[in-house]
């Protein structure tokens, strides 16, 4: 066994870092050629493929598109967006304006204007031309208190109106204004609330917020039909009558009230009134049936007011009576709790003439039971006309008893 010094070891070293160089190229070499032979190989190959690997062909629309763009041609490009909607919304739009409720200001106001200002605004719907003049249906609350009313047209153009009558019990009220200027165009078409469908399309027109915001357009559906609200006419926490009203998801907001809610006909279906504004509602608006609205809207443009017949009575619910006093002042039997108590009779009324007295209580109309206030003023609104025959049953000091009236108008009581 020999032995290396270091020199030994360093000379045999750089003897294999030689041979190894002289390996790796001519490995490196012949990979260079091998590859060579390949690319020329696969080359005529690709050229017969339809997509280049790793890259993307132009397309030939977007090149076309992009040379236009950089030589500065542009095409103008129309779209047809006429829909049953929008021919719902034409048809119907003119018809809708604006209402100014228009306050004068006191002796001792600040601003001193003799002429007034606005204390609010609604919409209105006009539904009907005779001669010169033009008639406006729109909400009682939108001209209650009004010592001017001024309507703004679909065009703009602002006309004094002139109010016709109220209505308290269904919140609805028309105006006169000059239809010298007003086309048939812009005369709304009744349509049938009776036939709505829970679901079908309906469209809402009006001012939201007020003028600003005039001919307002929303959609939604009819969320229902036939929708009693209980609604307290003398503000005095006693719910005296029961609106009977539409519902719908078309936005209805402050300034809506008094405008038109049109079916895809764009025919007038309801008088939009009110919302139900809860901060955990939502979507809930209301309308006035055109088809219950008519008849007043018809009383109003020719007598100034509702004619309704009337009792000649004050009433009083039996429910807001002590049990006490029901027993021992009415006298009422055990298993009645219900109806509603006269309190006070008006002299010549069709009551007086039938003979009922104070304390007697109204139990049934027609021998349809009467729960209280509310079921007698619907059946005496809805059912009855003047001059009708009315059978009324009473408890008069326990015994009950049957009496007949004639109804007459209520603006004579």
């Amino acid at each position: 066994m020999g032995y290396y010094d270091d020199q030994d070891i360093n000379r045999e070293g750089r003897k294999k870092q030689k041979g190894n160089r002289g390996g790796m190229f001519l490995a490196g070499l012949l990979g260079a050629i091998l590859g060579a032979i390949l690319i020329l190989v696969a080359i005529p190959q690709l050229h017969n493929l339809d997509v280049l690997p790793y890259s993307i062909q132009p397309d030939q629309d977007l090149k076309a598109t992009d040379e236009e763009y950089h030589n500065g041609t542009t095409k103008n490009v129309s779209v047809d967006v006429t829909t049953d909607v929008t021919k719902a919304v034409e048809k119907a739009s003119d018809a809708v304006v604006g209402i100014s409720n228009i306050q004068s200001q006191s002796f001792w106001g600040q601003q001193g204007d003799s002429q007034g200002q606005a204390a609010g605004t609604g919409s209105g719907v006009i539904y009907k031309k005779a001669g010169n003049k033009a008639y406006i249906v729109t909400n009682n609350h939108v001209v209650e208190g009004a010592d001017q009313l001024e309507v703004t047209l679909s065009d703009g153009s602002k006309v004094p109106a002139k109010l016709r009558g109220t209505d308290i019990w269904t919140d609805l009220a028309v105006i006169e204004i000059d239809g010298s200027k007003i086309g048939k165009d812009a005369v709304a078409e009744f349509g049938n609330s009776d036939e709505l469908k829970a679901g079908e399309p309906v469209i809402a027109i009006g001012n939201p917020l007020g003028l600003q915001f005039s001919g307002s357009v929303t959609q939604g559906v009819v969320s229902g039909v036939e929708r009693t609200i209980p609604v307290d006419i003398n503000q005095d926490g006693v719910e005296d009558w029961n609106a009977e009203v539409l519902q719908t998801d078309a936005a209805i907001n402050p300034g809506n009230s008094g405008g038109a809610l049109i079916n895809i006909s764009g025919q007038l279906i309801g008088i939009n009134s009110m919302k139900i504004a809860q901060e955990a509602v939502e979507g809930i608006g209301l309308a006035i049936p055109i088809n219950s609205a008519q008849p007043i809207i018809n009383d109003l443009e020719q007598y100034g007011e509702v004619k309704r017949p009337a009792m000649g009575v004050a009433l009083e619910d039996v429910n807001r009576i002590s049990s006490y006093h029901q027993q021992e002042t009415l006298k009422l039997p055990k298993d009645v709790n219900y109806g509603v108590m006269i309190r006070q009779v008006i002299p010549n009324s069709p009551a007086a003439q039938a003979g009922l007295e104070e304390l007697d209580v109204i139990v049934a109309l027609d021998g349809e039971k009467v729960e209280d206030m509310i079921d007698l003023r619907k059946h005496l609104y809805n059912k009855k006309k003047v001059g009708d025959q009315m059978s009324v049953t009473i408890y008069r000091n326990g015994k009950k008893e049957d009496v007949t009236m004639k109804l007459t108008d209520e603006s004579r009581m």
